[in-house]
């Protein structure tokens, strides 16, 4: 029965959501100017311009971070890696060393 409720409260999350987007698409239809260098021009519609350049910034920051998880992935792996070289089998005597 709650995740039933849970189910039903996201779906209508999301569908508030979205009319709330489309209801902001459909108020902002008039043509923007964007501005190149050299007068290049390129009319659009404001949607349009505002969902590539969000698009365009979201994969920017999907890609810069790709980098960092791999890094932090492979020292993940090290240190894994370096544990079970550290573990001793349960059988095997415990040496302790002195100073």
């Amino acid at each position: 029965m709650l995740r039933r409720l849970i189910l039903l409260f996201k779906i209508a999350t999301a569908a508030a959501i979205f009319l709330l987007l489309l209801g902001f698409a459909v108020k902002n239809t008039d043509s923007v100017a964007l501005r190149y260098f050299l007068g290049l021009e390129w009319h659009a519609p404001l949607v349009l311009m505002l969902l590539i350049f969000f698009t365009a910034g979201a994969a920017l920051g999907i890609s810069a971070s790709l980098g960092m998880m791999g890094r932090q992935r492979r020292e993940i792996l090290g240190l894994k890696r370096e544990l079970r070289g550290l573990t001793r089998p349960s059988g095997a005597p415990m040496i302790i060393e002195s100073i």
